[in-house]
């Protein structure tokens, strides 16, 4: 479980996996969440992943456009959230790939 969360796993899809509630998992990973991570003096802190959802079209468009390899698994792990006629992709990652996938020719 706590592999699954520093790989990006959300809380609520941990406590939906193991059948516990959210604040169990809070309790089983308390140590990595941000307010308790200790790090060096002035070292950055990690980058978690986020949640992102992004109009169809957009995701359409960006799949075409030969996105670097961090992106594609963004845009194809994604999930498709139905919109009436059209859709938007819910999309996890850290900002890296956020901001890559929205500035073209930056590197996550």
């Amino acid at each position: 479980m706590r592999t699954a969360y520093l790989e990006g796993r959300s809380i609520a899809a941990l406590a939906r996996d193991h059948g516990v509630s959210r604040g169990a998992i809070r309790t089983a990973v308390a140590d990595l969440l941000p307010e308790h991570t200790a790090a060096a003096p002035g070292a950055p802190a990690p980058e978690l992943p986020i949640v992102l959802d992004m109009p169809g079209k957009v995701a359409d468009f960006l799949r075409t456009a030969e996105p670097e390899p961090a992106e594609r698994a963004a845009l194809d792990q994604g999930v498709t959230v139905r919109r009436g006629q059209g859709y938007t992709l819910r999309v996890g990652a850290v900002p890296a790939v956020h901001r890559a996938l929205l500035v073209p020719g930056t590197q996550p």
